[in-house]
């Protein structure tokens, strides 16, 4: 019988069970339990099914080929583990998947891929989570930088000091170190230019001196001559 590959749909999320057969399970019927129709892991094409509707041992299942179930492991009265197998010979079988029925409650068993997503998706997580409250504890102010602010501390904080407000500071010493670091930055990269400025050349002190003698005839020169001390002389009377 034409086998189906029941391996792409996701069962993982699901269970099921029968509280009608749980009092009564058994090694023997374990497997009668299993495939119960509407158990959604059974597949109605296997050959169980097979030997089932034609009355036959399971002793037949290993002359068979195709999609057959076993029971792997049992451990009374709360443990029974299925294999579903793809048999190809009487002597080679390939695992397809495994369930497990525990206190008549039957679950698909993950396979190794799954298994590892799982565990790095709750790791993943976990770091996240932790990063997530990290970040919440983070403060940051222009005049102080960064630091840890925790809610217990707060609390001790308030406890010991009364509340008074803080005068803040023009600036602070993470402020000037930053400015300083651009400003170098910014003249490493933005050189100034300086321009000299020429000084006019002085005259020589024998050109000083010449003209300093030309200055002094003409000032004594244009100098007023001191007034006279005589007296005005006298009119005299004409004799006729």
């Amino acid at each position: 019988m034409a086998s189906v590959d029941l391996r792409d749909n996701n069962l993982l999320g699901i269970s099921w069970v029968d509280s009608g057969w749980v009092p009564i399970l058994n090694p023997g019927n374990v497997l009668d339990y299993f495939s119960e129709r509407s158990n959604p892991f059974y597949d109605r094409t296997c050959n169980n099914e097979v030997v089932k509707m034609q009355r036959l041992t399971l002793e037949h299942l290993n002359q068979m080929v195709g999609v057959e179930y076993i029971l792997l492991h049992a451990q009374e009265p709360i443990l029974y583990i299925i294999r579903k197998q793809q048999r190809q010979s009487p002597t080679q079988v390939i695992p397809l998947s495994d369930y497990y029925i525990i206190a008549g409650v039957v679950y698909q068993a993950p396979d190794l891929g799954t298994v590892i997503g799982s565990r790095v998706l709750s790791a993943v997580h976990g770091v996240q989570s932790a990063f997530d409250e990290a970040m919440s504890y983070c403060r940051y102010h222009p005049s102080e930088g960064y630091w840890w602010h925790f809610k217990d501390q707060e609390e001790r904080d308030a406890k010991a000091k009364p509340k008074s407000k803080k005068k803040e500071e023009p600036s602070s010493l993470f402020q000037r170190q930053r400015v300083d670091t651009l400003l170098l930055d910014l003249r490493s990269k933005f050189p100034p230019t300086f321009y000299q400025v020429k000084k006019e050349s002085e005259p020589p002190v024998e050109l000083v001196k010449q003209e300093e003698r030309e200055r002094e005839p003409a000032t004594k020169t244009s100098a007023p001559a001191p007034p006279s001390s005589k007296p005005p002389p006298e009119k005299r009377a004409r004799l006729q």
